[in-house]
């Protein structure tokens, strides 16, 4: 199923653009091709962000019981395996 793309002016320098049509020859893709992997990959970056700050504010809205035997039996064998 084909996806919808918009089309979309993105100003580069000569520089910029020689090295990115570089890159592309190199992986055999097109220049927008490679512009948008490009951009997904640093949009990844906040989308992973935001799944771990939401993970943290989880914990401290329920944080773990203090007493917690299974962690604290799988703290104590982790120390054990150390090799100090």
């Amino acid at each position: 199923m084909p996806v919808a793309r918009q089309q979309t002016l993105v100003q580069l320098n000569d520089s910029l653009l020689a090295l990115a049509d570089e890159r592309a020859a190199r992986a055999g893709i097109s220049r927008s091709e490679l512009i948008r992997a490009a951009l997904e990959a640093y949009l990844a970056g906040d989308r992973e962000a935001a799944i771990d700050a939401a993970i943290a504010d989880g914990y401290t809205q329920i944080p773990a019981e203090q007493d917690d035997a299974w962690a604290q039996a799988a703290g104590r064998r982790s120390i054990a395996t150390e090799p100090w």
